[in-house]
């Protein structure tokens, strides 16, 4: 079960109380029945290559503050994943990509707020320039001989330099 306790029903206001329920300890509501599943989070990222080059960002967030990563960012309830790689993209690089290819699933959260399950899709750049936003402060390409200090397993397994 979360650390987080769920105290009450989010449907009917109701206290909830911890039941084993479907091979796990789960908040419930003795009220309306509601069960509460604790959802994988679901991340996705795009590998995108220009001249032999990596376009990485620069995390401005805690953890790995400063070090490089793959554009990247939540899924969204509903959201296909390959289109919120590719908003990701736009809002951390000012770069519209097309996304062509689904190139690995990568699971295994690697810190508290962190994704349970990273998509990594292939991009490439179809308009826009090139801008840190959002949650980077820096964005460029790299050589893949190159790379500066890179945040997260994923980051690099991706890369292919784990």
């Amino acid at each position: 079960m979360s650390e987080r306790k769920i105290l009450y029903c989010p449907y009917c206001g109701a206290s909830t109380v911890t039941r084993f329920l479907y091979g796990a300890e789960r908040s419930a509501c003795p009220s309306c029945g509601w069960i509460h599943y604790e959802d994988p989070k679901v991340a996705a990222a795009v590998l995108v290559e220009q001249d032999g080059r990596v376009l990485l960002a620069k995390r401005v967030n805690v953890p790995y503050q400063g070090y490089w990563t793959l554009p990247a960012g939540f899924v969204n309830a509903r959201e296909d994943p390959a289109r919120a790689a590719a908003r990701e993209c736009l809002e951390e690089t000012g770069l519209e990509v097309r996304v062509t290819a689904l190139l690995d699933l990568i699971s295994g959260r690697e810190h508290e707020h962190g994704a349970d399950i990273l998509l990594v899709y292939r991009a490439e750049v179809i308009g826009g320039e090139l801008l840190a936003g959002d949650d980077a402060g820096e964005v460029a390409f790299f050589d893949r001989q190159a790379l500066p200090p890179l945040a997260f397993r994923a980051t690099k397994k991706a890369l292919g330099v784990e």
